[in-house]
């Protein structure tokens, strides 16, 4: 990872780590309040809690797991790199192995619960049986083995990491390191186990001979087994034509909205509808001085911030992302397999007032609860939600899912097609199309793709 991928995954597992901790309380209170061991079933109310809770609880797992899976080329990172890169990473592991090993503890002498914990949702994504896909992987021998490499690393390197560890983000690696790192611990038997047939199979030897490239491979192949319910495909990467891309940002003006799906992304599991993700683009500097915003209170504080991001592109978004809310370059929605590109039914004056609205909640963090009530942390949809709500007149309908009200990617690609406040410009589905549509013939395949239940 390079040094700003690296603070964006240190901000990523520190704000899950809080929010672990927030599900871990839920669960607790949903188990003292909830009868179920005793009555045999789930109320309706209880049930909506219970899904809720688990949506929340994959989509955290899936961040993490994401995050792991994105170290698999730094092997070959720069030596001054490594550590850092390794602390993120072993933090996400940490936190990983304590939340699943904290379901089983709390919930693994309960049937019922556990029979709804393993229940399918297809409007999630969810396959049946996923609770217990995950606890299988934690007790396994191979798993015991990918996990020692990385103990090992740290403890042979602890010093040398803490010293390194200076700045608030990697300290508060070192923090969930040293709070939860036990939940780690390989027992004896277990690990000899693991040595021997792991030897047998000679699965390590094509690893990098270093200990921090053994460290690496561990974690990955661990979190890995975590994701075995998961379609992936490592080792492919997100990214369009450049001639598309270059067709597509001919075509945007400020306030447009990306929709964008990456194929074999882990990220993609568990939301709601074929589009997953989106994104507000800003516009560029120049245009933005135009619309008269760069003084606004809500622009002025991080204008400079703006102008430095990505010197070889100007076009800026607003996106939310696993690490917050931030300012990015367009590269950040282009670098997707598909996308889609929505107009707001504004005038220049309210697209520059929703814009400055917006840039009021750049810096908050990931909202991994997917609750629309607050706005203190958010969410990708969110991003738009909070910035056009009842600007020029425009509404939402937020939809109950899984006892929150949302706001899905696949919602705002359906309010284009339906002319609902926003309109189709652009998308660019390969699988679909080998070009880009506009307008009308964009809004028929953006029409047929929400209509295809997600695989």
């Amino acid at each position: 990872m390079l040094p700003d991928q690296i603070t964006a995954g240190a901000r990523t597992v520190a704000h899950l780590a809080v929010h672990f901790e927030e599900l871990k309380e839920a669960a607790r209170s949903l188990r003292q309040r909830a009868m179920a061991r005793d009555r045999g079933y789930f109320t309706p109310s209880e049930d909506e809690e219970v899904r809720h809770l688990l949506v929340s609880y994959w989509q955290s797992r899936n961040a993490l797991l994401d995050l792991v899976i994105s170290m698999r080329d730094d092997t070959a990172a720069p030596a001054d790199r490594r550590p850092m890169s390794f602390l993120v990473g072993y933090a996400g592991a940490v936190l990983l192995v304590d939340a699943a090993r904290f379901l089983r503890e709390v919930y693994e002498d309960s049937p019922v619960v556990r029979a709804k914990l393993n229940e399918p949702d297809p409007h999630f994504g969810i396959p049946p049986g996923t609770y217990d896909t995950v606890q299988r992987s934690l007790v396994g021998v191979r798993h015991a083995w990918h996990l020692y490499h990385a103990m090992r690393y740290y403890g042979e390197h602890r010093a040398e990491l803490r010293a390194m560890a200076s700045d608030p983000p990697m300290a508060k690696m070192l923090e969930i390191i040293d709070r939860l790192g036990s939940r780690l611990d390989v027992a004896t038997e277990q690990f000899a186990k693991a040595r021997l047939r792991v030897r047998l199979r000679q699965a390590v030897t094509a690893v990098s001979a270093d200990l921090f490239g053994q460290a690496l491979y561990g974690i990955q192949k661990a979190l890995s087994r975590l994701a075995s319910e998961l379609s992936v495909r490592p080792g492919h990467r997100h990214e369009m034509p450049s001639a598309v891309t270059s067709e597509l940002r001919g075509l945007l003006r400020p306030g447009d909205v990306f929709i964008t799906r990456k194929e074999y992304a882990i990220t993609n599991y568990f939301l709601p509808g074929y589009w997953p993700h989106a994104a507000l683009y800003i516009g560029d500097s120049p245009t933005l001085e135009r619309f008269g915003i760069h003084e606004h209170p809500n622009v002025k504080p991080r204008w400079r911030r703006l102008l430095e991001l990505d010197p070889q592109e100007p076009h800026r978004v607003l996106e939310a992302l696993k690490d917050g809310v931030w300012l990015r370059s367009v590269h950040s929605p282009l670098s997707s397999d598909s996308v889609v590109i929505i107009r707001p039914r504004l005038g220049e004056p309210d697209v520059a007032a929703a814009i400055a609205r917006g840039m009021f909640h750049e810096g908050k963090p990931y909202d991994f609860d997917f609750d629309f009530t607050r706005s203190d942390r958010m969410v990708c949809t969110e991003v738009v939600y909070r910035s056009y709500e009842g600007v020029g007149g425009m509404r939402f309908d937020l939809t109950r899912r899984a006892g929150r009200l949302t706001l899905s990617a696949d919602d705002l690609v359906r309010m284009a097609v339906a002319g609902t406040h926003f309109d189709a410009v652009a998308v660019y589905a390969p699988a679909c199309a080998p070009c880009v549509l506009r307008e009308h013939n964009a809004a028929a395949l953006m029409r047929a793709k929400t209509a295809v239940p997600k695989v």
